[in-house]
């Protein structure tokens, strides 16, 4: 325990930092305390709902923390300010890398009864109980003779390499027996288009799937179907930069032909 609050507190200065000139001239003054008060309640009531915990990310923490001096500064709170950027901007400029991402932001006298009012509000509720996010970076200043407080929640996604994702998408088509291929330079090829093929350096393949998500722990239920079927029996496997991705919104394209002849020496 010892050592988790000593990660939790290394985590939540480095943000108080990387911010701290301008929180100083607000005469907001970074409190830590109720910080881990709020993430710790947070996680009491995810437990209470069955929710899974969520894990401290200290890129959003940073977001959340440039945020809340906004906040300490500008008086009335609101999710975004004049020049501000937008928080899926803000949280991408700290380093956070996501599928969805949603905020809740609060003005109050003590940690405990702004986690009351996050509880008792429906909407914030939802976002502090929503069991898509796994991440969140809080942020508290006392300023004004008040608290302002700001909770940055994710859904986080790994940063891959495209062999990474190749990798994985080829463990999970293993699993139903059809072999991969070890070339993939056509799946790659067909992955950078929206339809058709690119000139095949091997024979024309019996099934084509393309698609764009964050998750690698599932295929497609078309593509589940079709391995299933017995038809197939090996695949090509190729990823290429998702043309939906923006900014932090990590998004993969991947692509998967499927041959319904046999495996050949050197594939």
């Amino acid at each position: 325990m010892r050592a988790l609050r000593g990660w939790f507190f290394l985590s939540l200065l480095a943000g108080m930092m990387m911010a701290s000139a301008y929180g100083q001239a607000a005469g907001g003054v970074p409190q830590p305390a109720a910080a881990e008060q709020l993430f710790a309640l947070a996680n009491q009531a995810r437990a209470e709902a069955g929710v899974a915990p969520l894990v401290w990310d200290p890129a959003l923490a940073v977001a959340a923390m440039r945020h809340c001096q906004r906040m300490a500064v500008e008086g009335p709170i609101a999710h975004r300010y004049a020049g501000e950027l937008d928080l899926t901007e803000r949280a991408g400029a700290a380093g956070a890398h996501f599928s969805l991402i949603e905020e809740n932001i609060a003005v109050g006298s003590h940690a405990s009864t702004i986690h009351t009012g996050w509880m008792e509000s429906p909407g914030h509720r939802t976002n502090l109980l929503n069991a898509q996010v796994d991440h969140v970076g809080i942020a508290v200043i006392a300023a004004q003779g008040v608290l302002f407080a700001v909770q940055d929640f994710s859904k986080s996604v790994d940063v891959l390499t495209q062999d990474q994702v190749e990798a994985r998408i080829a463990a999970l088509v293993k699993v139903s027996g059809v072999s991969v291929r070890r070339d993939n330079v056509d799946a790659r090829g067909a992955c950078r288009l929206d339809r058709g093929l690119p000139p095949l350096r091997f024979d024309q393949p019996d099934f084509i799937m393309r698609w764009r998500g964050a998750d690698l722990d599932r295929l497609p239920a078309d593509l589940v179907a079709r391995l299933a079927s017995g038809q197939y029996h090996q695949a090509e496997v190729g990823s290429c930069p998702g043309q939906a991705a923006e900014g932090p919104f990590t998004v993969y394209r991947v692509a998967v032909l499927l041959y319904d002849s046999r495996p050949q020496s050197g594939w």
